[in-house]
């Protein structure tokens, strides 16, 4: 198979999955809308739970290198600034329905433990880079402040289509300090 098919068939089930759910999008449906034949996306991916996971690994590995070419390109300023402007941006642009790794867990706690297991590793990577990014800054060793901030990331992940992108980004900068910092943080 060629890259571009693989490729049409992975920019089709992440959008497909991302959009209408995991266990909502059939296999046929990827197929037509890729544009290939049913043969030829099981050449590549015996399963449908092997497309999933190819396809959560590879939208969480853009994630996480837009992250690190900000962080290695930031020049002086903040590790964690960089890391948190690349957040804001895939809200704006990516995540317009939530985190896509909450939503394998979701759909596949019960029900593809493979899958929920490698949704839950992605995200325990992504507080790695949340330390790496804060040990960066200044901030090493603090787990609590990298869970905080993990913990804040997520909380807009999740409220996005609830309270609209502009007001989580908001009020998630507005709380940063506070975790960095909770000691500072009013009462």
């Amino acid at each position: 198979m060629t890259a571009s098919k693989r490729d049409a068939i992975l920019d089709t089930a992440e959008r497909l999955f991302y959009e209408e759910g995991f266990h909502a999008t059939g296999i046929d449906r990827v197929v037509a809308e890729a544009g290939v034949a049913r043969m030829t996306l099981y050449n590549h991916f015996p399963a449908k739970d092997a497309l999933v996971a190819v396809v959560i690994e590879r939208r969480q590995a853009r994630y996480c290198g837009e992250i690190r070419t900000a962080i290695d390109a930031r020049g002086e300023g903040s590790a964690l600034a960089a890391l948190l402007d690349v957040h804001w941006r895939w809200l704006r642009t990516v995540s317009g329905h939530g985190c896509m790794l909450v939503k394998a867990m979701g759909e596949f706690e019960r029900h593809g433990a493979g899958i929920h297991d490698l949704a839950r590793r992605l995200k325990a990577d992504m507080l790695g880079l949340l330390r790496e990014a804060l040990a960066a800054d200044g901030h090493a060793g603090d787990e609590a402040q990298a869970e905080r901030v993990l913990l804040l990331l997520e909380g807009t992940n999740v409220l996005l289509p609830v309270l609209g992108v502009e007001k989580v980004i908001a009020q998630a900068r507005s709380l940063v300090p506070a975790a960095l910092n909770p000691a500072a943080a009013p009462a």
